[in-house]
């Protein structure tokens, strides 16, 4: 018994909630877990109209990685499972047209984050 109690105070098996017989969901994670935030949106053009199959990317400012996407057929995008602890730029490109930068701060506490991207200046060749 007092095994069981050891792992339910270290969080390894929930706890159940008395009187009611059911699992209590976690409110966070163990310590040091890292929290995730997802980056979601629709591309649009300088009428406000989805377009589809935009390049999106996603710039990572610590490491300089890029991602990239190719937004849907209803110019929607989504970037999953990114870092809270970073900042990301993302723009995106398409039909010779691109949208301005647009940042992601570390300090947005958002978990989903809608930042929609509208196509304006051309491309520089």
């Amino acid at each position: 018994m007092k095994v069981f109690f050891i792992l339910v105070l270290a969080g390894l098996i929930p706890a159940l909630v008395l009187g009611q017989g059911q699992a209590q969901a976690p409110v966070a994670g163990p310590p040091g877990t890292p929290i995730t935030r997802s980056i979601v949106g629709t591309v649009v053009d300088s009428h406000d109209s989805p377009v589809p199959r935009a390049i999106v990317l996603l710039k990572d400012t610590k490491t300089l990685q890029v991602r990239s996407y190719l937004a849907q057929d209803d110019g929607k995008y989504h970037f999953y499972g990114l870092s809270s602890d970073i900042n990301y730029e993302l723009r995106a490109q398409a039909n010779g047209l691109t949208s301005p930068i647009k940042t992601v701060s570390v300090f947005d506490s958002h978990r989903i984050v809608t930042l929609n991207l509208k196509l304006k200046k051309k491309l520089k060749q």
